[in-house]
């Protein structure tokens, strides 16, 4: 039976080549296009799907909790190549599987970008009072998925074909390089495995067991002769090995700026709040109990929340009108290059892409859908300019993509830039209703999904490109994936959501909740209540969920998990909330816009803190969103980023000037362990958060056995640095 196989079949002479300098010169791909290899089978769009899903998890988890993801192309064609070796020695077969390994990592890489896209918006529906369903989801994820798949096809003869040359696409071309060695002469995937199983192994010592402090930290203050405590700072680490592994692939540069805006913040900004509010005795909006009566984590989230939220809104609209020349150019040369191939075999398999009518008929189906789902909210005239915005920053993103790298792509901005615009097109109509700001959000979400997608479709292909893929195969394994991700990455929001929300006693005298669904939950004293929803501020009652009495009283807050700042409930449990920062900048504009209810004040100190960074030549959305995340986030991210900048000293890498050591960094031994470890402790995250749902994490959890060691600020930053920083260390500098 062996020997019937296809992989058996094919006659397969590659050039020598090993490396993608080698492929690029004359531009003579790694599989010639007269070869046809084996490629798009079910096995293949199989194994993608279910590792998409895998790192899908791990990204959507990440994203909710600083905003961040990372490719997870490399590490998944590591696994498909090492998956595929093993099938071909338990087989016996033979035969290249270069292009079936770049099938699965095409599949698996779409979970990735559908996460950030969602992300970055749709929890924004959670802090204006809305629900959140798994529907509502998966179909903004779905539609908008399939829009930056379908888009960018027609983009890809020019974007990826006639300016091969000019646009690199640094992440498609390290996937290119690392699937032809991997052909050539055999893959890491065992450094993926290690970084994985420690990853999960130390995040359940460590917030399963609770072995050692997880966020160990230090205030630092003194205590005046008054007796009461002058603030001068707080500095804390949340050490897991996802935001370790984070800080190592994002490098020294970006992960210093993220600390550096949490210094900012919790150094310069929370105390001088602290010295001029702590001789008054009435609130300052609009903070709702006296600055003296704060501790440094209410002053951040009462008045440092909106200038984080002004500085990362100015800082995201700076870096869009900084790619200004690259967006009307992407625009003329995507209108005049918006032509496909005819699918048919009279053209190279090297240049077949899907057709242009089902191209055309699948972004009709998109816009219909939009329009008849009623889990997406969006009308007719919110569906054309979804496409609209869809279509031009599909189009810049993939160019943005081409020219600095995916993580350099001004995504969350261009989505900023949607809501901004959408809104004040509300605005000037006139539709300024509690269903506007949904459907604002609902088409920043769409796009938003769209132009993350594209970024990682035209990563794809560029890396197709280089091994000599057939373009369509590609596409077909790309709706697959964005598929399954959507459906998936649906239940993990709604699940994580519902997980991490706290009920929190809250009375408002005067205020009455009108909207009231019939369904009711149980209040912190046992009692039914029925839930109602404050669409925007009424009172001294901001926007939200909460639960009221027959008379319309509110007598608990439902603080969402996403984007709640209430980390323990009325019953005196505790929860680790997901900040997901870039959805509450979404709400922000959406609700200041539309309402006029905002703090201006405190979002345009932020807007000219940003400015002024700028001006000074400091790339100000790093350190913008280090001051709206907390400090514990981004000092691990730090210590991450420190020791890839001790790895590249060790092994004499200057990634600034070299673009080929640069590369080859990027999908060197570090960058693939950290991978492992950002799926192993964000995977394990969720399981933890699932076994707590169900009351099970008290019978693994030594807390109260392990005493003050388990409570010591050094103990936690030793383990942090003997169990993940050193063996990420030794791993990059290449020793054994």
């Amino acid at each position: 039976m062996a020997t019937k196989r296809p992989t058996q079949q094919v006659r397969f002479t590659p050039r020598p080549a090993t490396r993608v300098e080698d492929v690029d010169d004359g531009h003579q791909p790694f599989i010639p296009a007269d070869e046809s290899p084996v490629e798009l089978t079910i096995g293949a769009v199989a194994v993608g799907v279910v590792l998409g899903v895998l790192f899908a998890a791990s990204s959507v988890y990440l994203a909710l909790k600083v905003s961040l993801t990372v490719s997870a192309s490399i590490p998944i064609a590591v696994l498909s190549i090492t998956i595929f070796k093993w099938v071909q020695n338990a087989w016996g077969t033979s035969g290249t599987q270069i292009l079936r390994n770049n099938i699965v990592q095409t599949t698996g890489s779409a979970g990735e970008s559908i996460a950030a896209g969602i992300a970055y918006t749709l929890p924004a529906l959670l802090l204006l009072g809305y629900e959140l369903p798994y529907w509502t989801v998966a179909a903004v994820g779905l539609v908008g998925g399939l829009l930056g798949v379908l888009l960018m096809i027609p983009l890809r003869p020019s974007l990826i074909v006639k300016e091969h040359r000019q646009l690199k696409f640094p992440e498609g071309t390290a996937c290119a390089e690392v699937l032809i060695v991997g052909e050539t002469a055999g893959t890491m995937a065992r450094t993926v495995f290690s970084g994985f199983g420690l990853g999960v192994l130390y995040k359940f010592l460590n917030s399963g067991v609770h072995l050692w402090a997880e966020v160990p930290g230090k205030v630092f203050q003194r205590i005046l002769p008054s007796g009461k405590p002058e603030l001068f700072g707080q500095l804390s680490a949340e050490v897991s090995p996802e935001l370790a592994g984070v800080g190592y692939i994002i490098g020294p540069r970006i992960a210093g700026s993220l600390f550096a805006g949490g210094v900012l913040s919790y150094f310069v900004l929370i105390p001088a709040i602290k010295l001029f509010g702590a001789g008054l005795a009435q609130p300052i909006f609009p903070g709702t109990v006296p600055i003296a009566e704060m501790d440094a984590a209410a002053v951040r989230s009462s008045y440092v929340f909106y200038i984080g939220a002004g500085a990362v809104t100015a800082a995201g609209l700076v870096s869009l009108l900084r790619a200004l020349p690259t967006i009307v150019s992407s625009i003329r040369r995507g209108l005049a290059g918006f032509s496909g191939g005819d699918g048919t075999d009279e053209v190279p398999r090297t240049a077949r892409d899907l057709p242009m009518p089902v191209v055309l008929g699948g972004v009709l189906a998109c816009v219909v859908l939009m329009v008849v789902l009623p889990m997406i909210q969006i009308n007719f005239a919110g569906a054309l300019i979804a496409l609209l915005f869809a279509f031009l920053f599909v189009t810049v993103s993939s160019r943005v993509a081409g020219q600095l790298g995916a993580s350099a792509n001004p995504i969350s901005g261009m989505t900023v830039a949607t809501v901004l615009l959408t809104a004040l097109l509300f605005y000037a109509a006139g539709w300024s209703g509690p269903e506007h700001r949904a459907l604002a959000l609902s088409i920043g979400g769409v796009v938003c999904v769209a132009a993350a997608v594209a970024a990682a479709t035209s990563q794809d292909l560029k890396t197709g490109y280089l091994v000599g893929a057939t373009p369509r195969s590609q596409q077909v394994g790309l709706l697959a994936g964005v598929t399954t991700s959507a459906l998936v990455i649906g239940g993990i929001i709604a699940f994580l959501n519902e997980a991490k929300t706290t009920i929190v006693e809250r009375s408002y005298p005067g205020v009455r909740v009108a909207v009231i669904d019939g369904a009711t939950r149980k209040g912190a004293d046992g009692k039914d209540y029925r839930v109602g929803h404050l669409y925007e501020q009424t009172g001294n009652a901001p926007a939200g969920r909460y639960l009221v009495d027959q008379a319309g009283m509110i007598r608990y807050l439902v603080d969402p998990g996403i984007g709640g700042r209430e980390r323990k409930g009325a019953d005196g449990k505790e929860v680790d909330k997901l900040d997901s920062p870039k959805s509450q900048i979404m709400a922000l504009v959406v609700d200041g816009i539309l309402t006029q209810k905002l703090p201006w004040g405190l979002v345009l100190i932020g807007a000219f803190l940003a400015i002024a960074m700028e001006v000074m030549g400091v790339s100000s959305l790093p350190v913008a969103v280090g001051v709206y995340l907390p400090i514990s986030t981004s000092a691990t991210m730090f210590m991450g980023g420190l020791v890839r900048w001790l790895v590249n000293r060790r092994n004499k890498v200057d990634v600034e000037d070299d673009e080929e050591a640069r590369r080859s960094a990027d999908s060197g031994p570090g960058v693939l362990f950290s991978s492992g470890l950002i799926a192993g402790g964000a995977i394990m995250g969720v399981l933890l958060t699932a076994l707590a749902v169900k009351g099970w994490d008290g019978a693994f959890n030594l807390a109260k056995s392990v005493g003050g060691f388990g409570e010591s600020a050094l103990v936690g930053i030793v383990a942090f640095g003997l169990f993940i920083a050193l063996p990420l260390y030794r791993t990059g500098a290449g020793r054994k």
